[in-house]
This record gives C-alpha cells, structure tokens and sequence, in this order.
C-alpha cells in the first residue's frame, strides 16, 4: 500500500500501483484507443487501490468519450458477455475473463426535484464527467491503456486526510443525487472518511430529499452501511443530520430522555454498545443479520415504556412489539424474506434466557428454546452476551455464567438428541392415518400437542407416541376408528362415540393440554 501522507509518494508511484488491475482493463483501452476512444479507470476502484484494497478480480468502472451504442459495437466478439440495463443512463455492462466492467459514457446528469432518476445528457470531456461524481475520493481517474493518473478535485490529498468532500459544491450533489447523503455516512463507516463541515450542513439542509429515493436504493445503501468496519460511525451521523427519522427512524425513536432516578439505560446508547459487541463476536467477516438483530433488539422499547410504583420504569413484552415493528420496517426497505424473518426471530427470542435465572429450566424448556431458535441458535448466543451491558461486574459475570450453563445444557441434550432439529414423532400424514383424518385445523392441534409431548417427554418411541396421540384424541372428543369394536390401542368403546372420524367433524376445538 502507498502511504498517501509520505511526500516522497509520487504520482509515478501511485500508477504502479494501478498496474495490479487485471489485463483486461489494459485490453479493453487498447480496444477503444484503435477505434480513436479515450478510456478511464474512474470511481471505487482507482480510490481502493491508493488504499491497498484493491482485489484479484474487481469489478471495474470507466467512462469514456464514446457513446453506448459505439462501446457495444466496439467490443463485440471481445466481450464475453454484455447487458444493456443501464443504457438509458449510458451505461454498458461487460464482463470479460470473470472480470465485470461498466463503461459509462461522459455525462452531465441532473435531477427534477420531484423524480427519482437523473435526466442524462452526454458531456465531451473528462473533467466534465468526474465533476458530477459523488465525492473527491472518487473523482480520480487513470487512462488505460496510458495510465495517466487524473486527479482534478484533490481526492487523493482528501484520502490522506481522512475527508469527504464533493467536487463541488454538495447541496447541488445532493440535489442531484440524494442517496448520496446515505453514501456519505457509509464512506465513514466503511473507510473512516469524516465528512467536512459544509458537506455536514449540507447532509442535513438536504435530508428531506432522501424522500423520493426508491426504498430499494435506500436499502442497498443500509445494508452495506451495516456490514462496513464501523456502523455505529455512519449510523450515528444519519441520527445526527435527521436522515434516520425517515429512513430507519425507529433509531432515533430509542433517544428516550433517562427519567430521573436513572431506573433504565439510554436505549440509543445501549444499542450502540450491543452492535459492537455483537460485532466483536462474529466468527468469520461481517454477519448482517447479527448486527441487523442487535441494532433493532429493543425499537419496542420507547412504545412500551411505563412508569410503575417506586419510581421505576417497566417496558413489558417489548419483544414481543420490537418484532412487529422490526417486520414492517425491513419489509418496507424491500428486505428479502429469509432476511426479515431471520432477523425477527432474533428480536423476539433475545429476553428468553432470561427467565433461565440461576438453571431452574427444565429440559423441556431448553428444548423450547434450541427450537424456537432454528437455526439462528448460533447468532442468538451471540446476540444474548452482547444485550449485557452493566457496568456491574459481579452482575455481568453472573449472566455470563448462567448462559455458560444454558449452553453446557444445549451440548449435553445435543449429546443424545438432535434437539436442533425437534419434530413431532408423528408426522401430520402419520396423525391424519392413525385418527383417520382429512387435512383440517384439527390436525395441525394435533400435531402442536404431539410437539408438546416431544418437548416435555423426549422421545417416546412408536408404539409410546401413537398412545400418547390416541389419549389425547379421546380426552378431546376425537371419535377413533375402530373405537366401536372396543379393541383400539386398549381404550374402551365408551371413550368414543362410536362414530367414523371422517374429517374430524366439530371436533376442531382447541386442544387440551396434559
């Protein structure tokens, strides 16, 4: 890596390391420079190699003097494969040797204040182009297959320094584009680049204009905010400019003002403290729904909040609440579903543990809890450490220890039962053959009680599980067939009424509990 703050760095020195990218790019510029085209290696990353991050096989943005129509005419039969979804805005999709390229014509872009996309115009000369782009940082430009290194707005000063400014002046950035508002607190929390203070300004004068981004943009841009070295950096600084009240405003809701006798932690503060710790037990790079889960653990909180007797404050099934909140929110963004109900399983389950206390769960209950969790039993251990936040040691080491044992538990009943994946003994096609059953709520009552039994009792084997079931359908009126010949499974004939079974009639009550 270069150090960006050694004067003896020279621009020669910052090009050799551009050289790294891969061959193609020098390819594809030798390409355009037969057909009398400029190229230029723009945007991330040219940024990403002045910081040494720069991978193997990045994908790679240029721009260009020709227009799109010529780029695809230029590369055919070079290309391995092209797309043409960004044309309209004049933007080639290339991918050649696993290597993805975007070659996007010069461009002068700009924004009706009330559209969600730009109005493009195609402009003739380089500094045109680069002027229009989001930050500095990202501003630099490198011919290929020349490798002149362009940098017109000084974003390779603004690296060294640890800035984001725009090229120029960012309230009309951010009148061209305000998702960029959203990428300016992901560049801090993914690179450390603390925006300047008329760029601060901007952000907030601006913020109502993230209204008319599409909830997609707004969630892509939240998502790798998330999973960037710093979340809280950038998560902070939206709360800070009020650009969170209308993306994720949930978040600021969690500011409650501490009541007097200090009966509950700041929650705002508290989260912040989960998500990096969250964080710092994460086993292999950045785990999004872990953070997800710990950033909106408590949003039930604020709504929930009561004062009780003696001054102090209770938040009651807020768990419960913080779930449904968390659900319409991330479905709202656009999250996918896997995501969303992973990451509100976690929300729901986090206060469970701590009914534990001191190890008085039965197995049953522990049960209750490995299947509960699914398969998101791994990221609630990690979530249920992080929620402990006291200052008090002894209390600390104490909830430390208590999950030390749940755990053991989970091990030992591991050990000798596949607890991670408890099931019915009796499938619902095993229920609806033996109480000769159509398919109806009586049968998933059924099935929720041969659950029960699993949970409370382990495994009962065939013979024992078809008796359990059997009990329960004559203590619920459940007519048996074969009940009139009096010989079913040892019962009487006077525990049924004598009837075929058929679809379970209005036999659909609740089930009762043994």
């Amino acid at each position: 890596m270069i150090s960006l703050d050694n004067p003896r760095d020279s621009a020669e020195q910052v090009v050799s390391e551009l050289l790294r990218v891969p061959a193609p790019a020098d390819e594809l510029g030798r390409i355009f420079a037969d057909h009398g085209h400029a190229l230029y290696l723009v945007g991330g990353s040219v940024r990403d190699s002045l910081l040494g991050r720069a991978g193997d096989a990045p994908d790679l943005d240029f721009t260009t003097d020709a227009r799109p129509e010529r780029v695809l005419e230029i590369t055919r039969g070079w290309a391995d494969a092209t797309w043409e979804a960004g044309i309209a805005f004049g933007t080639v999709g290339l991918a050649r040797r696993g290597v993805r390229f975007e070659v996007t014509t010069y461009r002068s872009e700009s924004y009706d204040r009330t559209s969600r996309n730009p109005t493009v115009t195609y402009g003739d000369g380089l500094r045109e182009d680069l002027v229009r782009r989001d930050f500095t940082v990202n501003a630099m430009a490198v011919s290929v297959p020349g490798h002149d290194f362009v940098d017109l707005f000084g974003g390779m000063a603004d690296l060294a320094r640890g800035v984001l400014r725009t090229p120029g002046p960012p309230e009309a950035s951010f009148d061209d584009d305000p998702l960029r508002i959203l990428r300016a607190a992901r560049f801090e929390a993914a690179l450390g680049l603390t925006p300047v203070p008329e760029l601060v300004a901007a952000m907030r004068s601006r913020a109502d204009r993230i209204s008319i981004v599409s909830p997609e943009r707004v969630r892509d841009e939240l998502r790798k905010l998330i999973v960037s070295p710093d979340p809280v950096a950038g998560l902070e600084r939206l709360v800070e400019i009020g650009v969170a009240d209308l993306v994720l405003p949930e978040l600021g809701a969690m500011r409650m003002e501490i009541d007097e006798h200090h009966q509950h932690k700041d929650v705002y503060a508290h989260t912040m403290t989960v998500l990096r710790q969250a964080m710092a037990l994460e086993d292999d790079g950045p785990d999004e729904v872990l953070r997800w889960a710990a950033l909106l653990h408590d949003i039930g909180k604020p709504r929930t909040r009561r004062h009780v007797p003696g001054g102090r404050v209770s938040f009651h099934h807020h768990e419960v609440v913080g779930r449904d909140m968390t659900r319409r929110r991330l479905v709202a963004l656009r999250f996918p579903k896997d995501v969303v109900d992973a990451i509100c399983s976690l929300v729901y389950l986090h206060l469970r543990f701590h009914g534990y206390g001191s190890g008085e769960w039965t197995d049953a209950a522990v049960r209750r809890y490995v299947h509960d969790a699914g398969p998101q039993l791994s990221r609630l251990h990690k979530l249920v450490r992080s929620d402990c936040t006291t200052r008090n040691r002894r209390k600390a080491e104490n909830l430390a220890r208590a999950y030390d044992s749940l755990e053991e538990r989970i091990t030992d009943l591991a050990a000798s039962e596949e607890i991670a994946a408890i099931r019915p003994e009796l499938s619902g096609d095993d229920i609806m053959s033996l109480l000769g059953l159509r398919p109806s709520r009586l049968v998933g009552h059924a099935r929720a009680y041969m659950l029960d039994v699993r949970f409370e009792r382990g495994l009962l084997g065939r013979e024992g599980a078809e008796a359990e079931l059997f009990r329960w359908a004559r203590e619920n009126g459940v007519p048996l067939p074969g009940d009139a010949a009096g010989d079913r499974d040892g019962g009487s004939a006077g525990d049924g009424d004598g009837g075929g079974a058929g679809d379970g009639g209005g036999a659909e009550g609740p089930p009762v509990r043994s």
